[in-house]
């Protein structure tokens, strides 16, 4: 009898544990918009802005299953510098006490948004001006604020199919046709092809078609939040000097309009954060020239609405959890910066030194020139921070980079988990990650500054991302 009634305690105790289990969520956003005549990146010539189309912000979300807390900030910039998420997550961390490896921030990619690198892409370790301090303490408001409106909650997560949208932009010619860089390189890749289409073999790479997200509402069922990923650039097509969160922030405002509740309060999140998408955009080359004209915001919206259509379609069938284990596990790695060589800085200063007038070729040429010689006084190494957050069976993968698809699937061929969501420009912003292949083809994204470490980092990444999934995993199945 004594073996049965110790069996029979052991499992009240972890009846009792499972009663105890509870999962809270909570989200917020915080605003960001800048005032009217700062500048907007996203284009080799910065412009000033001179109307807010639609407001930007930092869409925050907070995770809580009893034990261990994650929080996400989704950020409606280009990209930024490690500075800036790390200063960010100071705020956090002195507000919250939660641990800084458990903040994922992730910038959007829009392109109609003011820097927060600073003055100048490559001259590095600038103070921060006015605009970044802003942004900064609106970040750690925002998550602070998602803290403070945690309840009770179930979690969910799916993946639908959106293939409309998704085109690989980096495309081979027929016949090893070649074209030269500004830094007077052959190569073979060539990025939005426009002027070569008669000319065009195939895509350099894949694409990803799958839309991911995940879902969260409150005990009584009341929607608090959502949070999508989807492999696809920035959509653009704007009016100059308008500010817009582009399809990022139209899915927000959708999925707010039609999952959220009316006066809701707090309010309904939606979100959506970017995947390895750095060579995917939504124009379809094999078809150039054959689709019609959109107006400014009209393919914004319609994309947007397609991938809003389609995660409500998904959500409709998919579980909600009452509890789930977080993990988070993170790694710094240290990676050697491209610089240029003493050859490429002779060039640079003879190409600046000999100008062609109104030759939009030497446009280029001068600057990358000069990005080139801004390199050159680059540290010869770099930290790139690699994330992983573990939701149930949900893996989440986050590097400083845009991340080409094929990492991207790489990535989540190495995941051990059923489900794996891959985050670009987490954590920082160090340009364009291409796999070694694409360093081989050349093209834009592989240009010095443009890309600024090592061509073999992406194997490092994707090995090291592997092995914080591992170790997630092992904690998970060793609570078990």
């Amino acid at each position: 009898m004594r073996p049965l009634f110790f069996l029979c305690l052991i499992a009240s105790n972890l009846f009792a544990a499972e009663a105890k289990r509870v999962f809270r969520a909570g989200a917020a956003t915080s605003n960001i918009t800048p005032k009217l005549g700062t500048p907007l990146i996203g284009g080799f010539n910065p412009r000033g802005s001179t109307h807010i189309h639609d407001d930007l912000n930092a869409r925050c979300l907070v995770l809580d299953d009893g034990e261990t807390k994650l929080a996400f900030a989704i950020v409606d910039n280009v990209q930024f510098p490690r500075e800036i998420h790390d200063g960010a997550k100071e705020l956090i961390h002195r507000a919250t006490g939660l641990p800084k490896q458990n903040i994922l921030i992730a910038a959007t990619h829009t392109h109609s948004a003011p820097s927060l690198r600073g003055p100048s892409y490559t001259v590095l370790g600038e103070p921060w001006d006015d605009y970044q301090k802003f942004v900064v303490q609106r970040i750690a408001d925002g998550v602070q604020r998602a803290f403070n409106q945690m309840e009770r909650a179930r979690i969910g997560w799916g993946v639908g199919e959106v293939p409309d949208h998704v085109f690989n932009r980096r495309w081979l010619l027929k016949g090893g046709q070649k074209v030269t860089n500004p830094f007077g390189d052959e190569e073979t890749a060539v990025m939005n092809p426009g002027r070569y289409v008669k000319q065009l073999l195939k895509p350099a790479g894949p694409v990803n078609s799958a839309v991911y997200f995940i879902s969260l509402e409150a005990t009584d069922g009341r929607p608090i939040a959502l949070l999508g990923n989807y492999w696809l650039h920035y959509v653009g097509r704007t009016m100059t000097g308008h500010v817009s969160a582009d399809y990022f922030g139209i899915f927000s405002e959708r999925m707010k309009e039609l999952l959220g509740h009316p006066g809701q309060d707090p309010p309904f999140v939606g979100m959506l954060s970017n995947g390895a998408s750095a060579d995917i955009n939504n124009n379809d080359y094999a078809n150039y020239g054959k689709q019609r004209r959109y107006e400014p915001y009209e393919k914004m919206r319609e994309v947007a609405e397609d991938v809003v259509q389609e995660v409500l379609r998904v959500r409709k069938s998919i579980k909600h959890h009452d509890w789930v284990k977080l993990g988070a596990a993170q790694s710094d790695l240290t990676l050697k910066r491209r610089r240029p060589s003493p050859e490429l800085i002779a060039r640079c200063r003879r190409v600046l030194a000999n100008p062609i007038p109104d030759s939009k070729d030497y446009q280029r040429e001068a600057i990358f020139a000069r990005r080139a010689l801004d390199a050159a006084k680059w540290p010869e190494t770099t930290k790139a921070l690699a994330q992983t957050f573990r939701i149930g069976d949900l893996g989440i993968a986050s590097l400083p980079f845009e991340i080409f698809t094929e990492i991207g699937f790489e990535i989540q061929k190495r995941s051990p988990f059923k489900e794996t969501i891959v985050i670009e420009l987490g954590n920082g912003g160090l340009g364009y990650l291409p796999s070694p292949r694409q360093h081989e083809l050349g093209g834009y994204e592989t240009w010095l500054t443009v890309s600024s470490v090592e061509k073999d980092a992406s194997p490092k990444l994707v090995d090291t991302l592997s092995e914080l999934f591992s170790t997630l995993k092992t904690r998970r199945d060793e609570s078990n």
